[in-house]
């Protein structure tokens, strides 16, 4: 297990990263914007479970394999990357426009929540993340490499939690006020589509995670 000393180093390094909105945190603020803050906190939780997999993958060396491989690296960075632009296409091709938010019709909590783990576990880029940060902090000496990455990488989707369901809740937060106006009801759906079209295309060129 890490000593306190490099945990708490680790700690304070997660935090640095996770304060600077990423491709995750637009994904959230959208969904809390578009469905409010319930959905925006599922779908939190499900960027976070999507990251689980590039933990374990961490652990049990498989990112390393991944990651060596440029045609499994390209076929997994390229079907996010399509994924997010399927979602982009889809808002804005859907067929009635929100006249404002409350219009707009939920999806299911199940799906919001698997849609967020797709995303994020479908990123190549969140991989090569993890592969990167997480041996920065193990330390020989202080038990099994593998307990300790797993430690570590459980621990920063916790962090990742706290600070996602932040944004979510701010983001909610403004949503109410945000219904009423007609002008910025009438491009939300633009918005949002160009937001998921955005992300996959920066996934596709490989937009900082």
């Amino acid at each position: 297990m890490p000593d306190l000393a490099t945990f708490g180093l680790f700690a304070l390094a997660a935090l640095a990263l996770l304060l600077i909105p990423g491709p995750s945190v637009l994904y959230i603020v959208t969904r809390s914007l578009q469905q409010g803050r319930r959905a925006g906190l599922v779908s939190a939780l499900g960027v976070q479970a999507g990251g689980l997999v590039h933990v374990l993958a961490a652990t049990l060396g498989l990112s390393a394999l991944l990651l060596s491989s440029a045609l499994l690296f390209g076929i997994v960075k390229y079907l996010g990357a399509a994924y997010l632009v399927y979602l982009g296409v889809r808002t804005l091709l859907a067929r009635t426009p929100p006249l404002n938010l409350v219009s707009f019709t939920p999806q299911p909590l199940k799906q919001v929540f698997w849609q967020g783990a797709l995303v994020n576990a479908l990123n190549p880029k969140t991989a090569l993340f993890f592969l990167a940060f997480l041996p920065q902090f193990v330390r020989p000496g202080h038990g099994a490499a593998a307990l300790q990455t797993l430690t570590l990488g459980v621990s920063f989707l916790l962090l990742a939690i706290l600070s996602d369901g932040l944004y979510a809740l701010m983001a909610g937060s403004l949503r109410p006020y945000l219904s009423g106006n007609r002008i910025f009801a009438r491009r939300q759906k633009y918005a949002t589509g160009s937001i998921y079209i955005a992300l996959g295309v920066g996934a596709a060129l490989g937009t900082h995670q």
